[in-house]
């Protein structure tokens, strides 16, 4: 693959120090056009889909656009020699996490759902039912029988072994399963609620696969609730990466799911059962991956439109919107791991909560969120996003792009070398800064550097929030 990089093409007058950038990927192309607005989310919408397609495993179609990429793991398979090929690289390295990749599904459908008219307006709509497809094709892979789910490929530390392109891993790939012996509520309850999300999403467009992935979100549904524990019990290896600290929330997230796409009160009943015995009524400060009350907070309001939920929801938005720490320049400010994706799931959240009547001031929450995704695309003085607008991230902690056009070798050298990675992983939003609204921009800095799934999730959607809100003023 040849890059030709037409960087700093700056147009007279110069406009807030934007670089203008036209990158040409040759066969077949794919086109970056210059920048003119910041805050053009139909473009970033856009971006932030082909991350997806960058953390792709498995054999790749024709359409794939990322020419640095090629077919990658295709000998994954289950204890019994299942296929388990497929799915997303949860992030710089290769190991697929399903509980990560699940909850980003659950984010991705949600939003389709509920702004298929910005997915419209982008000219995008295909290609987030594509990067939800590529997730749920794999979940039906991975569950193999009605109580076994396999939930993870590949160990982390002999991953880490390894620095490089996927499509020459040279280490051992063992898979991870959950049963009834060795249980994992929170992963198979989030992954049902992945498919039955995503079931809404296919239903008109493709009902055969739609009421496929509604099945398999029953079952695993079935199997999360009657087979209760928690994943990294049972997948020793997530403990240290993606350690679950409940799975009341994702019984009663799946449930809730369940409902919107069946419509079966029996759904409802159970949701409203784990809300009430798992105590969620509670106001959490976050909502991520391991914390999904407000979203279910927010969920079960806009389906029963209950003025407990909507409390609720009302509760978490007004406390992350006027009392959550900030940093100097505005950036909610939660964890230093992830720090921009907590702002962009809260942002997202909230402007569900601003579509439905009875939670808190919408205005006030769609301020708030078209705020904290400014900042990501430049509004702090730089953007967060990688191949777009002001000074934007150029060392991701993220292997395969920091390996030059093949033939050439890439290992270790590429990651201790202080240079740009050679292909430019569009669409990324990395970590992101600390509570100073300092960056280090170093690929070894992953508290700063790092590329996950789950932290493109709520910012994607949040971007097709905005963009719907401009659709309707429009319209």
């Amino acid at each position: 693959m040849k890059l030709n990089v037409f960087a700093c093409c700056v147009a007279a007058p110069m406009i807030a120090s934007i670089a203008l950038i036209n990158v040409i990927d040759a066969n077949p192309p794919y086109y970056v056009k210059p920048i003119e607005d910041e805050n053009d989310y139909a473009r970033v919408l856009e971006l932030s889909l082909l991350f997806y397609e960058a953390q792709r495993s498995g054999r790749l179609p024709k359409s794939n656009r990322v020419h640095w990429r090629g077919d990658s793991a295709l000998e994954d398979h289950g204890l019994n020699g299942e296929d388990l090929t497929g799915g997303y690289y949860d992030a710089g390295d290769f190991v697929k996490f399903g509980f990560t990749m699940a909850a980003t599904t659950t984010l991705l459908a949600w939003g389709a759902v509920s702004w298929p008219e910005a997915y419209t307006a982008a000219g995008q709509l295909d290609e987030v039912r594509e990067a939800i497809r590529w997730a749920t094709e794999y979940f039906i892979k991975c569950h193999v029988s009605e109580y076994v789910f396999y939930g993870q490929v590949g160990d982390f530390s002999l991953d880490h072994t390894f620095w490089g392109r996927p499509e020459e891993l040279n280490t051992t790939r063992p898979a991870y399963k959950i049963d009834p012996e060795h249980p994992g509520s929170d992963l198979a309850g989030e992954t049902a609620a992945a498919l039955a999300a995503s079931s809404i999403v296919f239903r008109d467009q493709d009902p055969e696969y739609s009421a496929r992935c509604l099945k398999h979100a029953k079952e695993l549904y079935r199997f999360a609730n009657r087979y209760r524990g928690l994943y990294h019990e049972a997948i020793r290896g997530a403990a240290q990466y993606y350690e679950s600290t409940d799975y009341g929330d994702e019984l009663a997230w799946a449930g809730a799911w369940l409902f919107k796409a069946t419509n079966d009160t029996m759904y409802l009943e159970d949701a409203e059962h784990h809300y009430q015995h798992f105590h969620l009524r509670e106001r959490p400060n976050e909502f991520f991956y391991n914390k999904k009350v407000a979203g279910v907070q927010v969920l079960l309001a806009q389906l029963t439109g209950q003025q407990e939920y909507q409390n609720a929801a009302r509760a978490f938005c007004d406390f992350s919107v006027r009392q959550q720490k900030r940093t100097t320049k505005g950036l909610l400010y939660i964890d230093k791991f992830g720090t921009l994706c907590h702002a962009a799931n809260v942002a997202f959240v909230c402007m569900e909560a601003a579509d439905s009547p009875g939670i808190g001031d919408p205005q006030e929450y769609r301020e708030f969120a078209e705020q904290q995704i400014y900042y990501m695309l430049g509004g702090g003085g730089r953007s967060y996003v990688i191949g777009w607008g002001r000074n934007p991230p150029k060392q991701p902690h993220h292997a395969a792009s920091s390996c030059p056009d093949r033939p050439a070798a890439c290992g270790w050298s590429e990651f201790d070398k202080d240079a740009p990675n050679p292909q430019i992983l569009y669409g990324a939003l990395v970590s992101g800064p600390d509570e100073a609204d300092e960056f280090h921009d170093h690929r070894e800095d992953y508290v700063y550097t790092e590329v996950t799934l789950d932290y493109n999730a709520g910012f994607t959607s949040a971007l097709a929030g905005l963009l719907q809100l401009r659709v309707k003023s429009t319209t």
